[in-house]
C-alpha cells in the first residue's frame, strides 16, 4: 500500500462510530485531528495505546487536537471498548479497511516471524485544511503517545 507523507491530503472518509453515528474528515476541518489506527478493540497492545490517548487527551485537546481511534471493530465491540476503558473520544468503525488502505495503515507486515496481511499501528495529524501534517507508520503501542506529544511538543 502507498504510504502518506507529510503534505499529502488526508484522505476523506465517512465512518461509523461506537454509537452507530456518521463521523467524516470534513467534521475535523478547521480543526487538527490525530487518528490513530490499530488492529483489535480490548486487546493488550491496543488499550495500552488507547488509554496512554486517554490519559494525554486533555493536553492534546488544550492544545486544539481532536483524536480518534480506527479499527476494524464493528460499533458494538468499540462501545464495550470505549466503556470499558472510559476512552474519552471516538471509535470509528472501519471493517473493510478501506480507510486503512486510503491512508496506508494496511498491508504485508511481519507476525511473530511470519508475513501477514493486517493493520499497520499507524498515526496520522491532519491540520486545519485537511493536510497529513506528520505520519507515523510501524509505530508501537508503549510510549507512542509520548512520541506524538514531544513531536507537537504538547
Amino acid at each position: 500500500m502507498p504510504r502518506l507523507n507529510p503534505g499529502s491530503p488526508a484522505p476523506d472518509f465517512t465512518l461509523v462510530d461506537q454509537d452507530g453515528g456518521a463521523v467524516s474528515l470534513s467534521d475535523f476541518r478547521g480543526g487538527r485531528l490525530i487518528a490513530f489506527f490499530y488492529p483489535a478493540a480490548m486487546t493488550p497492545g491496543c488499550t495500552t495505546e488507547a488509554c496512554d490517548f486517554r490519559d494525554s487527551v486533555a493536553p492534546l485537546q488544550a492544545a486544539g487536537y481532536t483524536v480518534v481511534g480506527i479499527s476494524r471493530d464493528e460499533p458494538a465491540k468499540l462501545r464495550e471498548f470505549r466503556e470499558r476503558d472510559a476512552l474519552p473520544y471516538a471509535l470509528l468503525s472501519d471493517p473493510d479497511h478501506s480507510v486503512h488502505e486510503a491512508y496506508g495503515a494496511w498491508g504485508e507486515k511481519m507476525n511473530y516471524g511470519k508475513v501477514v496481511e493486517g493493520v499497520i499501528r499507524s498515526t496520522f495529524v491532519i491540520d486545519e485544511d485537511g493536510t497529513v501534517a506528520h505520519a507515523l507508520y510501524n509505530v508501537k503501542a508503549t510510549g507512542h503517545v509520548a512520541r506524538i506529544r514531544s513531536l507537537l511538543e504538547v
